[in-house]
C-alpha cells in the first residue's frame, strides 16, 4: 500500500511537471549553456561553441532565437569552454535523444522533470525509512510536489536538480545501510557476541559513494554532500556500538571504522567522476585535451601528459568558480536561500493579444514569467522548523534523525557560507528543499506522537491545505502561463522578488 500511495503522489508530480513542458518555446536562463551544450554533445562528442548572432533571411538574429525555432545547427566548430562537469549536460542530452531532439523544447526539458519527478519518490520512501509512519512521508511528497522551487527546476534545462536526486538517492541508500547496520548489532547483542560484527562495508555504502561521484559529476558542490554524508553515517555506526554494548565505539567506531570506510569509499567516489569525464579524454578536440603539448615545462611534470592537461582545465575550472563575482540583477547571498528572499526570474515576456488567462482582462498587458521561487509557507515553515526540530532533539535527550535533517543543510548549504562574495543565485537551494521539508516532517511527528489525534489531524490538514492553495496562486508564474500583468504583479509579496 505504501507503494501504490507513492506512486499516486509521484503520477501528481508529474503532472505538474510534464503538462505544458515545452512551453515557453524559448531558451530559458541558463539553458543557453546546458541545452545548447548538450545538443553539440550528442551532435559530436563534446561541447561546442555557438555565436551569439546567425543569419537568417539575410537578416541578423539572436542564436537563442534561431535555436529556439528550430535551427539548431549552426554552432562553431571549436571546443567550448565549460565550467562544470559533463555529466548533468549528458542527462540532458539523454533527454534530447528519447524525445525528438533540440528541436522539441520538451525534450530540452525532460530530463530534468523525470528526475523531479524521481526526486518526490526519493523523498517518500527517506521519510517513511526515518519516521515509520505514511501520512508523514506522503506529506512529505506532497510538499516535494508542490513547491516552486522544485516546479521551475524540474521545468527547465538546468542542472541542479540532478545534484539533488543524487544526493537524495545516495542519502537513501545510507539510510538502509544503517538499518542493516543495526539489525546486524541487534543480533550479536542478543547472541552475547564478545566482538562486532562487521559493519563497516556494505554494498549501500559503495552505491552512495557512486551517486555522490554522480552529484559531483554534475557540479563540483556535490563535494560537500559526499563529505557530510560519510562524517554522518560513520557517525552512526559508532554510536550504534556504543549503544549495542561494544567498547571502543569512539576509537574503533569512528577512527578506526572510518578510516576503514574511506579507503574504499573514496576511491569509489573518486573513480565515478572520473568516469564522468570519458568523453572529454576520448575527443582530441575536447577544451584544453592538448594543453600539456602546447606548455611544455608547465603544471606537474610527473603525470602523463593527458592527466596532466586534465588537471590544468580543473585548475582553470577552480579559478572561475572561486572568483565569480560578477553583477546580476538576482544575485542572491546564500544566507537567505532558505527565507526566498531573492528569486531567480529566469523568464519574463510581454505577450501579445491576449490568450489564455489573458482574455479575463483585455485592457491588461498579457505577460508570461517563470520565477524560481519557492512556495514561501513551505520554505518559510521549512526554515522554522529546522529550529524547532534540533530544540525538539535536545529535549529528548538526543535523537538520532535530527542528523538525517540536518546533513541537507550542512551539506547543500553551509558550505556556500566561504563563498558570501560570489556570484550565487536562489535557485541553488533546490539541493537543499529535501531537507527543508524533512524539517517539517521531523516537528509534525513529533505532534503525531505528543498530540491528540485530533490536534495532528487539524495540524497536518491546515497545514496541506494552505500550502495546495499557495502553490495554485503561484503556479501560473511558475510555469509561463499568459496573465494580465496585474495578476503578476500582486505575487510579488516583496520588493525584492521582482
Amino acid at each position: 500500500m505504501a507503494w501504490v500511495w507513492t506512486l499516486v503522489v509521484a503520477l501528481f508530480g508529474a503532472l505538474l511537471r510534464f503538462i505544458r513542458l515545452g512551453e515557453p518555446r524559448a531558451v530559458v536562463f541558463d539553458e543557453t549553456y546546458y541545452v545548447k551544450d548538450a545538443w553539440t554533445m550528442l551532435m559530436t562528442g563534446e561541447p561546442q561553441s555557438w555565436p551569439d548572432e546567425v543569419t537568417i533571411n539575410g537578416q541578423l538574429v539572436s542564436v537563442n532565437d534561431a535555436f529556439a525555432n528550430g535551427d539548431t545547427n549552426t554552432w562553431i566548430n571549436v571546443a567550448e569552454y565549460v565550467v562544470h562537469p559533463p555529466l548533468g549536460k549528458w542527462l540532458i542530452a539523454l533527454g534530447l535523444k528519447l524525445f525528438g531532439g533540440a528541436g522539441n523544447p520538451f525534450a530540452w526539458r525532460a530530463a530534468t522533470a523525470i528526475a523531479g519527478v524521481i526526486g518526490i519518490i526519493l523523498l517518500i520512501r527517506v521519510t517513511l525509512r526515518l519516521f515509520h509512519n505514511l501520512p508523514i512521508a506522503l506529506l512529505a511528497g506532497f510538499l516535494m510536489s508542490i513547491d516552486g522551487v522544485s516546479i521551475t527546476m524540474s521545468r527547465t534545462g538546468l542542472l541542479d536538480i540532478f545534484i539533488m536526486v543524487f544526493a537524495l538517492g545516495a542519502f537513501s541508500l545510507l539510510l538502509i545501510h544503517r538499518d542493516w547496520a543495526q539489525a546486524r548489532l541487534r543480533k550479536a547483542q542478543e547472541a552475547h557476541a564478545t566482538k562486532p560484527p562487521q559493519i563497516t562495508f556494505s554494498w549501500w555504502r559503495v552505491g552512495a559513494a557512486i551517486l555522490l561521484g554522480c552529484a559531483t559529476g554534475v557540479k563540483w558542490s556535490g563535494t560537500y554532500f559526499f563529505a557530510v554524508f560519510c562524517v554522518i553515517s560513520v557517525l552512526w555506526d559508532a554510536w550504534m556500538r556504543r549503544q549495542a554494548g561494544f567498547p571502543h565505539w569512539f576509537s574503533r567506531g569512528v577512527l578506526g571504522n572510518g578510516i576503514l570506510a574511506a579507503l574504499y569509499m573514496l576511491p569509489i567516489y573518486a573513480a565515478t567522476y572520473l568516469l564522468t569525464w570519458i568523453g572529454w579524454f576520448i575527443h582530441p578536440n575536447s577544451y584544453m585535451h592538448d594543453w600539456a603539448l602546447t606548455h611544455r615545462g608547465q603544471g606537474l611534470q610527473w603525470l602523463p601528459e593527458s592527466v596532466r592537461s586534465f588537471v590544468a582545465y580543473h585548475q582553470e575550472m577552480w579559478q572561475f568558480h572561486t572568483h565569480l563575482d560578477a553583477p546580476h540583477d538576482y544575485k542572491a547571498n546564500p544566507l537567505t536561500w532558505p527565507l526566498q528572499i531573492r528569486p531567480t526570474s529566469f523568464y519574463w515576456e510581454k505577450l501579445d493579444g491576449h490568450p489564455g488567462m489573458c482574455s479575463l482582462s483585455p485592457r491588461s498587458q498579457c505577460v508570461a514569467a517563470i520565477t524560481s521561487l519557492g512556495n514561501p509557507l513551505i520554505w518559510w515553515l521549512g526554515s522554522l522548523c529546522a529550529i524547532v526540530a534540533i530544540v525538539i532533539a535536545i529535549m529528548k535527550r538526543g535523537d538520532w534523525r535530527i542528523w538525517a535533517v540536518l546533513a541537507g543543510f550542512l551539506g547543500g548549504w553551509l558550505p556556500w557560507a566561504q563563498y558570501l562574495h560570489r556570484t550565487t543565485f536562489t535557485f541553488y537551494s533546490i539541493v537543499l528543499l529535501p531537507w527543508m521539508i524533512l524539517a517539517i516532517c521531523y516537528v509534525y511527528n513529533w505532534i503525531r506522537e505528543t498530540t491528540s489525534r485530533e490536534v495532528w489531524l487539524i495540524t497536518l490538514w491546515i497545514t496541506v491545505s494552505f500550502c495546495a492553495i499557495i502553490s495554485v496562486f503561484f503556479y501560473p508564474i511558475w510555469t509561463a502561463m499568459p496573465v494580465p500583468y496585474e495578476f503578476w504583479r500582486i505575487h510579488m509579496w516583496l520588493p525584492s522578488w521582482i
